[in-house]
């Protein structure tokens, strides 16, 4: 006799990278998981907790890559519960923040499927926090933005200008790309010698960290060949860092 199928949708957040930081609630999630639909900036190592006879797909967008599109992935959710059950959608850092998690959970939800959320630890905070910078610090910074660097239309958002204008700390995700145009911002601004950090694979073993100013990150960047997935930290937060005066000194050395 054929077992009852119960459809529902749990979207986890896996964390920044380092597969110990997804919490205790998204590991029993996926344990009781009947199809896995992980994303690209997830650790593999999490595909473990899943049952043994899991469905498990990548259906992750990296770029201009895209295995599937929103629109696919959407309908991948509501088939696979209909015919296997609990579908865990796996998403790197938190799934509602640039994780598109809410649209999932509206569509899933279209069809009378159960949902529920896992939420994650971002890598807006983690991955600089991990590495030596605090988003806030008390007498240094008292808010923090998060930013897409890349808005849907492929545009630099408006908010980077915006948050320039402010004291606050600004992340800015999915900037790598936009560096010109950011540090451009920036200095127009005047905060050409505020702190500035880029931080590729945090979390991960192969992290590799540029820390300089606004008018020097670009510099470092390239000499450390930094590129994606990557986090940009602005702000006197990131001069908190206890290598950001040897590297000033440093760069001070070349440049000179």
């Amino acid at each position: 006799m054929k077992t009852k199928v119960y459809p529902k949708l749990t979207i986890v957040g896996a964390g920044p990278g380092d597969a110990e930081l997804i919490t205790v609630k998204g590991i029993k999630a996926l344990s009781k998981a009947d199809v896995v639909l992980y994303d690209a900036l997830i650790n593999l190592e999490l595909l473990d907790y899943a049952p043994i006879g899991a469905i498990k797909i990548y259906v992750g967008k990296r770029s201009k890559n895209h295995t599937y599109t929103q629109e696919q992935i959407n309908t991948k959710i509501v088939e696979y519960a209909y015919k296997y059950g609990h579908v865990v959608r796996l998403k790197g850092g938190d799934p509602f923040v640039f994780g598109r998690g809410l649209e999932e959970v509206k569509y899933a939800e279209l069809f009378d499927i159960e949902t529920a959320v896992v939420p994650g630890i971002s890598s807006s905070i983690g991955v600089p926090e991990l590495s030596g910078i605090p988003v806030t610090h008390r007498g240094t910074s008292e808010s923090f933005w998060v930013i897409t660097g890349t808005t849907s239309s492929g545009k630099i958002s408006d908010d980077v200008a915006k948050a320039a204008q402010t004291d606050a700390t600004v992340v800015i995700l999915m900037g790598i790309n936009k560096l010109p145009q950011i540090v451009e911002i920036f200095q127009k601004a005047g905060k050409g010698k505020i702190g500035a950090a880029i931080i590729q694979n945090g979390t991960l073993p192969d992290e590799k960290i540029a820390i300089g100013n606004i008018d020097t990150i670009e510099y470092l960047a390239d000499k450390q060949n930094i590129g994606s997935p990557a986090v940009i930290v602005i702000g006197k937060v990131v001069e908190l860092h206890n290598r950001y005066p040897l590297q000033l000194a440093n760069l001070n050395h070349i440049l000179n």
